[in-house]
């Protein structure tokens, strides 16, 4: 599936539409708004089309994310375990305190390196 058909069709009706683009030798997926539950089940085809791709790194950009719970853990976990499984890198990009520290006691940010912005997750692949 094309980067224009993913960001495009899978999601219509999101206030805030996730956007996928490609970067380097990456694809970039930007979240926003809340990943909740009911986020967690309109991104996860998403995600899973991504994250079976062909790009060795897949960077989940939750910069403009508002609100993050245990579904948006899960969400990560998924893409992880989807990259993982076929040689990937999943980074995460992310600045948010409170979101660090959910990683951090998931023990999920010493798998998902998670960064500042895209360049520096890029850079720790």
């Amino acid at each position: 599936m094309r980067q224009n058909e993913l960001s495009e069709n899978t999601h219509k009706g999101f206030a805030h539409s996730p956007r996928v683009y490609g970067l380097e030798r990456a694809i970039v997926i930007e979240l926003c708004g809340e990943i909740d539950l009911v986020a967690y089940q309109r991104l996860a085809p998403l995600v899973d089309a991504v994250a079976a791709g062909p790009e060795p790194i897949v960077v989940v950009d939750l910069s403009e994310v508002e609100f993050f719970d245990c579904s948006g853990i899960s969400l990560l976990m998924r893409a992880h375990r989807k990259v993982s499984d076929r040689g990937g890198l999943l980074r995460v990009v992310c600045a948010e305190p409170l979101t660090l520290r959910m990683l951090r006691l998931t023990h999920l940010s010493a798998h998902l390196s998670p960064a500042p912005t895209v360049g520096a997750a890029l850079l720790t692949s």
